[in-house]
């Protein structure tokens, strides 16, 4: 036991004393999951940021300018108005993601083609196609605008004379004598209410002016979870947190294939301590940094980006398991690499792809269905599923036991293969 203790501390003031670990260990991921953040929302009460539209106005018209008026209305956009060349110019650029060209005689051609569906305008619609995402955006709060300010152009009397072309266009075209029938009654009683606003245009008392269709409901936006507010931080940080974590055990693995090329893991076996205890101090001097490194990021998660965790116990146990986890993670490599150099490439090629697949880039629920079943194979998916669940889900103890088990699988696989690599070879 003496011998252990002696080999976790000598490991433990020696990662201390190089700043160099420190740094790339603790304060890159603090920096990087500072920016993922923020770019994902940050804390709950930031705001969303608005979507930037150019638009191209060439419609003079009433209708035209009620639609424009709309757009820059809307909370959740910012309109640039812009000629139709600097438009394109911007899209083509990647400094606009979409620009709506609203084009002349809009407003009367969409009020011809609102009942007879024929000869429709079109509305030229420009973006970047690195953000297909944005342009299904705008386009639904385009429809909105459109819909709205076309119905009310023709509920008023100036839409009477497009309701007198549909009337020419029913009585010409084909369609069966009930259809007719039916479509021209409703056209015959709206250009009655059309001609009696025109005959009466001063409004009556209460009498509002037609506001066209609009959205039939609105939306009470609740966030739900079983903990505190949604904190983007808190999934950065443990996505940022499980990566770097991660090549510490790397740089652990690969100094074992150092220490042996250079002869001084064959002097400590020489010495009065078996490779059992070797192994072990390794093992457990790099559980507990790691350790110590996952809960010094949260602390500035906590104490710098208001991120909450709602079961410390819970915590504690995903990172413990996690820790001991990366260190049999990096007993593993240092058992199957044969060179430090060789093992290094493959160890990181294998990292950044269990970092990816187990969505600490960016959430496993944007990944395809497939993908997301793949994942659940791979230990960082459970680490990162884990943290999420102890801070903003607030899921507490019980939501960290599954996760915690899977860890501590992983640890107790990857640990025995690795001892039962390194009894085979000291057999040779």
């Amino acid at each position: 036991m003496t011998a252990l203790i002696a080999l976790v501390r000598k490991d433990l003031i020696l990662y201390l004393n190089d700043k160099r670990a420190l740094m790339l260990h603790l304060l890159m991921p603090v920096v990087l999951a500072a920016f993922f953040g923020s770019l994902f929302g940050g804390a709950s009460e930031s705001r969303v940021s608005k979507i930037e539209v150019g638009l191209v106005q060439l419609d003079a018209s009433d209708s035209g300018k009620k639609i424009a008026a709309g757009l820059k209305a809307d909370s959740s956009l910012k309109i640039i108005e812009l000629s139709d060349a600097e438009a394109q110019a911007r899209v083509r650029e990647g400094k606009l993601a979409v620009a709506v060209v609203i084009p002349q005689g809009f407003g009367e051609h969409a009020g011809d083609a609102l009942f007879g569906g024929r000869d429709k305008p079109q509305i030229p619609l420009y973006y970047d196609p690195s953000q297909s995402t944005m342009l299904a955006m705008v386009k639904g709060l385009l429809t909105q605008q459109v819909m709205q300010v076309t119905t009310a152009a023709i509920m008023t009397s100036s839409g009477g004379q497009a309701t007198e072309k549909q009337l020419a266009r029913l009585r010409a075209s084909s369609a069966s004598d009930a259809e007719k029938a039916q479509v021209g009654e409703f056209l015959t009683s709206l250009k009655k209410f059309q001609d009696r606003r025109a005959a009466d245009p001063a409004p009556q008392a209460g009498d509002d002016a037609p506001a066209g269709m609009s959205i039939p409901y609105t939306t009470q936006d609740q966030a739900l979870s079983s903990g505190p507010k949604y904190n983007a931080y808190a999934h950065s940080f443990a996505g940022m947190g499980v990566q770097f974590i991660l090549f510490m055990g790397i740089d652990m693995g690969i100094g074992i294939l150092l220490a042996r090329r250079m002869g001084m893991w064959n002097r400590l076996l020489a010495a009065p301590v078996s490779l059992g205890t070797l192994l072990a101090g390794r093992a457990l001097s790099g559980a507990l940094i790691a350790l110590g490194l996952m809960c010094a990021m949260f602390l500035c998660a906590m104490l710098i980006f208001k991120v909450e965790i709602g079961s410390i116990a819970g915590f504690l146990g995903i990172a413990l398991c996690f820790s001991l986890m990366t260190a049999a993670f990096g007993l593993l490599i240092a058992a199957f690499g044969k060179t430090p150099e060789a093992a290094r490439g493959i160890a990181v090629f294998a990292t950044l792809i269990m970092v990816m697949l187990g969505g600490a880039w960016v959430p496993a629920f944007l990944f395809p269905e497939w993908v997301q079943t793949v994942t659940l194979a791979v230990p960082t998916r459970w680490a990162v599923d884990g943290f999420d669940a102890v801070t903003w889900r607030g899921l507490g103890l019980a939501g960290a036991l599954g996760p915690m088990a899977v860890q501590a699988g992983f640890a107790l696989v990857f640990g025995g293969l690795a001892i039962w690599k390194f009894l085979h070879d000291q057999r040779k």
